[in-house]
């Protein structure tokens, strides 16, 4: 979601006249221009994020940091991997050692190990890849369950540190809470300015100190068992402040921000990259390859960023969401980004209040792309504080495999400015909240 923002009715009731059939693009190539849904605003922190999506789709979709919310789930079925990719119990540890590097590239921090799928003979490293359209770690298959993070995103732009948790930074207490809901993986949102020190982003809370903290929360989840998803949230191409969501990744930086951020994570296969969170308002002709502008600057296409990534020599999982806020897959095999590793699949979002948001669509629309390719539902969320749209899609998610996770673990969001999952930080759930954790407990025990 477009975090720390709101939507207006206006747009709500665009992305809902969107919904299964406007699948095919969100613009004309070249300008950003044709919609499949109502154009975004961010706004910053408390009107910055929820905004945008808000606005698409209504006051409750407010996303506190811009993304659609989504929860990890995952498959019952034997052979699927449990928390983390070890499975209860399993420990280990992630080092990183991001070094201090105003461009990003020059940012390592191997977060190696971590307690992915352990093998029965106790292996501590995660080998998550893909096979086919499955995610599979030591021959185990893996469907990713969990929650969003938001917050670092916003908090850094906005001059708020860098976190928004209590404590802050997050501690091993803070990931309990976490774990006690049956999750195996966490989505953490990165802005581009932050990691990149550029743009005037707050120079303590940018740059290695960005990168430092970043690659240690990412650390302390791993060391859990956990996946980590990390995505570009919020960006901005030229001197445009990255306070808020695009249409699409920027060709300006983006290609810098996943140098850096690929090169940080490489030796770590439980660490995923999500490209770039919603790309809207383009057509798939410039999500797949650029060369089209929006705002004044160039666009940066899925295939250069997948090509910044790769040329790190990192093989990590790569995602790549669709048009119309990621709500929109219909047309991602006819444009699949290149990727000579094979390790890619489909991000979706997923919301009550607009674009792909019932069983027929999900049969017409997902079904296709997840018998070819695995989908990861990198935000799922409805804006009503209730389950009731979330235990369908999940149950369908379910029998088709797909991935899901939950918008979002903010408990300053609290179902009041978006999707939230938490009353309180040591993991009380919201009504909406409450179903996520009661479904992740029938399905990842």
């Amino acid at each position: 979601m477009q975090s720390r923002g709101r939507w207006s009715t206006a747009m709500f009731l665009a992305a809902l006249a969107g919904g299964c059939s406007s699948a095919s693009s969100d613009a004309t190539d070249g300008d950003g221009g044709g919609h499949d849904v109502a154009p975004r605003v961010d706004s910053a922190h408390a009107d910055t994020g929820k905004q945008a999506h808000a606005e698409a789709g209504g006051d409750a979709k407010a996303h506190h940091d811009g993304d659609a919310h989504e929860a990890g789930t995952k498959d019952s079925t034997a052979g699927d991997v449990g928390h983390g990719d070890a499975g209860k119990g399993d420990t280990g540890t992630a080092t990183g050692d991001a070094t201090s590097a105003d461009t990003g590239t020059d940012a390592h921090a191997d977060a190696s190990s971590g307690m992915d799928a352990a093998t029965d003979a106790g292996s501590t490293a995660s080998a998550l890849h893909v096979e086919g359209n499955k995610l599979v770690d030591h021959g185990k298959t893996v469907r990713l369950l969990g929650v969003d993070h938001s917050g670092t995103e916003y908090s850094c732009i906005q001059g708020n540190g860098i976190f928004d948790s209590s404590p802050n930074p997050p501690d091993q207490a803070f990931v309990s809470d976490m774990l006690a809901w049956h999750v195996n993986t966490v989505r953490v949102p990165l802005n581009e300015d932050c990691w990149l020190a550029i743009n005037g982003a707050p120079g303590e809370y940018s740059g290695s100190a960005y990168q430092t903290a970043i690659a240690a929360y990412v650390a302390l989840l791993r060391s859990n068992g956990l996946y980590v998803i990390v995505d570009l949230h919020w960006n901005g191409g030229g001197t445009d402040q990255a306070s808020g969501q695009q249409q699409m990744a920027d060709s300006d930086h983006a290609p810098a921000f996943w140098t850096g951020v690929a090169s940080t994570f490489k030796g770590d296969q439980g660490v995923i990259f999500d490209l770039y969170n919603e790309p809207h308002d383009i057509s798939w002709a410039c999500w797949l390859n650029g060369g089209c502008q929006t705002s004044g600057w160039n666009v940066a296409g899925m295939n250069q960023l997948l090509t910044a990534v790769r040329g790190t020599g990192a093989s990590n999982v790569v995602m790549a969401g669709g048009l119309a806020y990621a709500s929109d897959l219909s047309e991602w095999l006819a444009n699949e980004p290149t990727d000579p590793t094979g390790n890619l699949v489909a991000s979706f979002h997923g919301y009550n209040f607009g674009g792909c948001a019932n069983e027929t669509c999900w049969a017409a629309q997902l079904a296709p792309v997840a018998a070819a390719v695995p989908i990861v539902t990198g935000e799922l969320g409805e804006d009503d504080c209730a389950a009731t749209y979330i235990d369908g899609y999940m149950s369908w998610a379910d029998t088709a495999g797909v991935s899901y996770l939950g918008w979002a673990w903010n408990a300053d969001f609290a179902c009041t400015s978006g999707p939230g999952l938490i009353s309180d930080w040591t993991g009380t759930p919201t009504g909406f909240g409450a179903g996520l954790k009661t479904h992740l407990a029938v399905v990842n025990p």
